[in-house]
């Protein structure tokens, strides 16, 4: 009868309800909001539906974040999953699928709006001072600075590179959170810095670009950057071979794999590890919510910086270009590119703005990974 009881009470203390503390439930509910919100709303569910499940899991049960002890023993799932994150090997495959998905012809078409995203990235710097502001040390300050750029990959990226690993989680969840919610935060801001004049402004039609146009550019865009800033090639250089697959012509099954199965598999794995560095002790802290106040006041910052250049390129142009088109500049792509297209079409249902918004956001994300490669240097990181 004892061995019952004591096989019994055993199998009681097993379960996860008496090891988990207060910080795990909230962490348990956060996960599910995030959930709601990607399966209910739509709000980028391809991203928060392994995020949340990896958070899900983690604060039930936290061993499947254990570290390899001695003699290599041990190590949970998701650990070794997390490796590839700190290894900087995910977010470059996941460069690599934007690329194989993203379309350049807007940006050759108008090189002009390359200046637009550049100008997005002003949220980056903005960032990396309040962070200084706020205490963090250079190196974090620069990782977090990166949410800025509405680009989850790079920002990971980076925080591996500069050793922020303890700040990853955090770092992510806020860069993969706005780039979710880009449909509710960018428009106030478009709205506040444009009149409906301005937004009512119809584009001209951009010029034909030829396959020769499409082909050179990755090639002369991996040669230019690398050469100045070597320490973008693992991401710049990911992005253009991805659409070198792309545009190419002649490896259509690498273009398949890479915008397909391959950027799939990475998310799943990415998202899920991403998601299980939310555990409660290291999630719930002031440095948690520091960082997700910067990430919003930098990706506000950058959506008004490229608003704002939009209007100096409207008035320099007489009135040719639209200043909603800047917003795009961040890195969230497409997202970005058609809440422009959106907000455009609320002040007149007639103009269409969505490809000549495509420019500056995918300008953005070569914007982002120069500017993670540029706080690299500045580090001496390689």
């Amino acid at each position: 009868m004892n061995y019952i009881v004591e096989t019994l009470d055993n199998l009681i203390h097993q379960t996860a309800f008496f090891n988990l503390t207060v910080g795990n439930y909230i962490m348990i509910v956060v996960a599910l909001v995030f959930l709601y919100l990607a399966i209910g709303r739509g709000f980028e569910p391809l991203l928060l539906v392994p995020i949340a499940f990896g958070m899900l899991l983690v604060n039930i049960y936290p061993d499947i974040m254990a570290p390899v002890g001695e003699g290599g023993a041990g190590g949970g799932l998701l650990y070794y999953f997390y490796l590839l994150d700190e290894w900087a090997i995910l977010p470059s495959l996941i460069f690599m699928g934007v690329g194989a998905m993203t379309d350049f012809g807007p940006l050759i078409a108008n090189p002009k709006s390359f200046l637009l995203g550049a100008a997005a990235q002003f949220g980056i710097f903005a960032a990396y001072f309040g962070a200084i502001f706020l205490g963090f040390n250079d190196k974090a300050a620069a990782a977090i600075s990166i949410i800025g750029g509405a680009d989850g990959p790079t920002s990971i990226f980076l925080a591996g590179k500069l050793g922020q690993t303890t700040l990853m989680g955090p770092i992510a969840v806020a860069a993969y959170s706005y780039m979710a919610l880009v449909p509710i935060i960018q428009p106030p801001i478009m709205k506040l810095f444009t009149t409906e004049k301005e937004r009512k402004i119809k584009m001209g039609q951009l010029r034909p670009v030829s396959k020769l146009e499409k082909i050179l550019f990755p090639i002369v865009v991996t040669v230019v950057v690398a050469l100045i800033l070597p320490t973008t090639a693992p991401l710049v250089g990911m992005l253009m071979l991805g659409n070198l697959f792309r545009e190419c012509g002649v490896v259509r099954q690498l273009a398949d794999t890479a915008s397909n199965a391959l950027m799939y598999i990475v998310v799943i794995v990415l998202g899920t590890s991403v998601g299980a560095t939310t555990s409660a002790e290291a999630f719930l802290n002031w440095d948690t919510i520091k960082i997700v106040a910067l990430g919003l006041i930098a990706f506000a910052f950058g959506t008004a910086a490229g608003v704002l250049f939009g209007k100096l390129m409207c008035v320099l142009t007489k009135g040719k270009v639209n200043p909603l088109i800047g917003s795009a500049g961040v890195s969230a792509v497409p997202m970005a590119a058609r809440v422009s297209q959106k907000v455009g079409a609320e002040a007149d249902p007639t103009n269409f703005l969505l490809m000549h918004a495509m420019g500056p956001n995918v300008a953005g994300v070569i914007g982002t990974a120069v500017a993670a490669g540029t706080f690299m240097a500045v580090f001496g990181v390689f």
